[in-house]
């Protein structure tokens, strides 16, 4: 749905975007950023951090979502043609915390193709266990680089596709789902409800752990802001869309895991072995051998895609501080002169994909992913919070109460991060506000470091 022919309108002076997209093109656009499988890469690894609870967490996080979205929704209007997390905080708040939820964000983009790398890697030993995790791991990285390199990129029509394929294979599996817990399972009374509460594995510290990772099924809804100057009547329907996507998302995603831990109710862990790909597993116990390849290959080709479009976002933006001189201009901001592709991030954040898949373990990455997007998130609420309430004409309902609910509750599933996760996000930030005084430092104190993370 991006912009293209159709979408421009030529005027006496230069073209311009023509507001030709409605509501339901908003929410289709959605959901196809986030996908329908959404929960499945992770379902294995929030069952183990929450004890079975993966519903509770999916919902619990569905709320700070939806209270996140209206705040986005809001800015939105403010900065039509921005549609940016970073301009929303540096704007609002402060030019150094616009940059520090810039920075947050440029570590979603480089660790966003590890996971992938990492998830696929474990998919395709489903199919060919033979093969040693680091052939697969190196063989994932390389795809993902060469194809970046030679300037391939995802579509709007094929992920329109993809996105209406995986909710098939979504349809297939719920019915294979429901015939198995009818025929097979037949949970009685009480065993219903424990996907939402079992009394023999709750524990509420373990619960908002999970919940810090279950976030991750609902990155990417901030990506309807950037539909504004395409939208009719933005005021209303980015906001719209934006919360009405979340709750598509998370009313489909807490179905989709409550039907999976119907049928493997919550003992023990899932072994180390199975931990990334339990899902596919589940469908295993479902449907047998067809639901289970059935599935597992529509993860992978979700992951392939969205590993290769991280990627290359990843090395977007390096290449744009390159171009603003935030770091050296010659090797981050060069286009090679064949492809007009930014050739030597691409390397850089393959390189760094390869390390990344090495070190990290699916969660860890996960979690240290979710520190940098609830550092925008919390941003974006304290920004709507600031600006409607002290700063704007216009009269919205609960202009403090949304966007502090908001702050709150994305405050506390932050702080519930794994602590290695936390470390390691503290040293980025850490990083970054060094690599900013430097910048400062030597082009002067008027420098804007908002351009720093200009697309």
């Amino acid at each position: 749905m991006a912009a293209d022919a159709d979408t421009l309108q030529s005027t006496g002076t230069a073209p311009h975007l023509k507001r030709t997209l409605k509501l339901w093109h908003l929410i289709v656009y959605g959901i196809i950023i986030i996908q329908p499988t959404a929960p499945m890469g992770i379902y294995g690894v929030v069952s183990n951090e929450a004890r079975g609870h993966v519903v509770t967490t999916i919902l619990i996080a569905m709320v700070a979502m939806l209270f996140t979205a209206v705040s986005y929704g809001r800015m939105a209007r403010v900065y039509p043609s921005a549609g940016s997390a970073f301009t929303y905080v540096g704007k609002e708040l402060h030019p150094l915390a616009g940059y520090v939820v810039g920075w947050s964000m440029l570590m979603d983009y480089l660790l966003n193709p590890i996971i992938c790398a990492i998830w696929c890697s474990a998919a395709a030993r489903n199919i060919l266990p033979a093969i040693p995790y680091a052939t697969w791991a190196l063989s994932f990285v390389i795809l993902f680089t060469a194809l970046n390199l030679f300037g391939v990129k995802s579509s709007g029509n094929m992920n329109a596709v993809l996105a209406s394929a995986m909710g098939l294979v979504v349809v297939i599996f719920l019915a294979y789902a429901i015939r198995y817990l009818a025929f097979v399972a037949r949970p009685a009374g009480g065993a219903w409800l424990t996907p939402f509460y079992d009394p023999n594995h709750f524990s509420a510290a373990r619960l908002f752990r999970g919940t810090s990772i279950a976030v991750l099924t609902y990155i990417g809804f901030d990506g309807i802001s950037t539909m504004s100057e395409e939208v009719e009547n933005p005021r209303r329907n980015i906001m719209l869309g934006t919360v009405l996507t979340c709750l598509f998302i998370g009313i489909l995603s807490a179905i989709e895991v409550y039907v999976a831990q119907l049928a493997w109710p919550y003992r023990a862990p899932f072994d180390g072995s199975i931990v990334d790909t339990a899902y596919v597993h589940v469908a295993m116990r479902i449907g047998g051998k067809f639901l289970f390849h059935l599935l597992n290959a529509t993860l992978l080709i979700a992951n392939m895609g969205s590993g290769m479009a991280a990627q290359f976002g990843a090395a977007r933006l390096l290449y744009g501080m390159g171009r603003s001189n935030a770091l050296p201009r010659g090797v981050f901001g060069s286009l090679s002169t064949r492809t007009a592709i930014p050739r030597n991030n691409v390397l850089l954040v393959g390189l760094c994909t390869l390390i990344g898949v090495f070190l990290l373990t699916y969660e860890k990455g996960a979690e240290m992913l979710n520190f940098g997007a609830f550092i925008a998130f919390m941003g974006v609420n304290a920004a709507a919070l600031v600006h409607y309430k002290y700063h704007a004409k216009e009269k919205v309902r609960l202009p403090a109460l949304a966007p502090l609910l908001g702050l709150v509750v994305c405050a506390f599933i932050w702080l519930n991060l794994g602590h290695n996760a936390q470390l390691l996000g503290t040293i980025w930030l850490a990083m970054g506000l060094v690599l900013y005084w430097l910048r400062r430092k030597k082009q002067g104190s008027d420098a804007d470091p908002l351009a720093t993370f200009e697309p």
